[in-house]
């Protein structure tokens, strides 16, 4: 009875070892989780009290569907200031980053489209893609390049079937940044092709070295770019469901209809959160991303010493992505790591074909657990 389209969707493969290091921890197993993509800090003080604000107010009831205008605002201006995007009002929709992504799909792509994506990258861009009856057109990313998606190899991918070529800088799980020339590359493509362009931003503030780029900022770009952001990574907000997409008025207008019939909105006492993140003060994503990138020397500096293990050093994100020399795929590597010395790691089969052969270790965890985690990873990988 279930329609056959869900033979086309794959369950999350991050969701799925978050779901089993859940009930393995409500069981009573010391688990060391490295496989949650969630900041391990708490929502700042001054944003939760806004929302409990809103809600002794009562404001607990629906929205305009597009989000409070206080909320677009607070986004459109930030976009302005610190993107290079020029977005007004207009042009926000406010709406979980995730739903986002999917409504996306569904108002720009047709049955037989494709989509040019880089592998590895979040299972859900390809998933989303399925859902909406397209394709995934897959850019293989190499470590040794630095995981670069050059224009030319998206060039090579473009066929008459491509509409969309999606990117995501900072990438989830690789950490690295595109460079600007590498978007300018692809942004000159889009427009020769007649193109549009997703960027999922998710991670934007969550930079160690280089600095992000925003396509939507590049001459004659905004036209043909949808921009996915949210408050999820940058305030330790995963839980508010709160993020929003940026896109030209026409493409609003399409994507604010599936809102209209699916969430109707994001939650109301949530988005005035929104707006006091965004508006107030901004010494807690400082230190959260100081503290991420010490996190990201020491874990670097661990698995060199695994023999086993390689990888690039991450520029951004909180995700590490190393290869490793075992003669197993990733998926067992992960359970035999879960069951043996327990710790949670995503195998890397789960961020497309491309990813297989490694794993993925979030290191949005304690230097304690990141320490400890990491001595019991080594040990388990020497005993194979």
């Amino acid at each position: 009875m279930v329609a056959k389209r869900m033979g086309n969707v794959p369950e999350s493969g991050t969701m799925k070892i978050a779901n089993i290091v859940s009930k393995l921890k409500a069981e009573g197993t010391d688990i060391i989780s490295f496989s949650v993509g969630e900041p391990d800090f708490p929502t700042p003080d001054n944003v939760t009290n806004a929302a409990i604000k809103a809600l002794k107010d009562h404001f607990t009831h629906y929205t305009p569907s597009a989000g409070i205008p206080e909320l677009r605002r607070a986004v459109a201006e930030k976009t302005r200031r610190e993107n290079g995007i020029p977005c007004e009002e207009k042009h926000v929709i406010i709406t979980p980053a995730k739903q986002a992504i999917f409504m996306a799909c569904l108002a720009m792509l047709d049955e037989g489209d494709e989509v040019i994506m880089p592998d590895p990258a979040w299972g859900t861009f390809e998933a989303t893609v399925r859902i909406a009856g397209a394709r995934a057109s897959f850019v293989t990313l190499r470590d040794e390049d630095g995981y670069r998606m050059s224009p030319e190899k998206v060039a090579e991918a473009i066929n008459p079937k491509t509409k969309m070529i999606l990117i995501n800088s900072p990438s989830n799980p690789l950490g690295s940044i595109m460079e600007r020339k590498d978007m300018e590359g692809i942004a000159d493509l889009a427009k020769d092709h007649n193109l549009c362009v997703m960027a999922d931003e998710t991670y934007e503030k969550i930079i160690f070295e280089g600095k992000h780029h925003s396509i939507a900022s590049f001459p004659d770009m905004f036209e043909r770019t949808i921009t996915v952001a949210g408050l999820s990574k940058t305030y330790a907000m995963t839980g508010w469901r709160v993020g929003w997409v940026i896109a030209p008025t026409p493409i609003c207008r399409e994507i604010n209809k599936l809102q209209t019939q699916s969430i109707t909105c994001a939650a109301s006492f949530a988005q005035v959160a929104g707006v006091e993140a965004l508006n107030g003060p901004q010494d807690s994503v400082r230190q959260m991303v100081k503290e991420f990138k010490a996190r990201r020397d020491i874990i670097y500096e661990l698995i060199a010493e695994i023999p086993t293990l390689s990888c690039q050093r991450p520029r951004g994100a909180f995700y590490i992505f190393p290869s490793y020399k075992h003669k197993m795929n990733s998926e067992d590597l992960a359970a035999y790591l879960l069951e043996e010395a327990h710790v949670a790691v995503t195998p890397g089969s789960a961020f497309g074909p491309a990813g297989e052969g490694h794993i993925r270790i979030s290191y949005a965890a304690s230097r304690e657990d990141i320490i400890e985690g990491m001595a019991k990873i080594k040990q388990a990988l020497a005993v194979l």
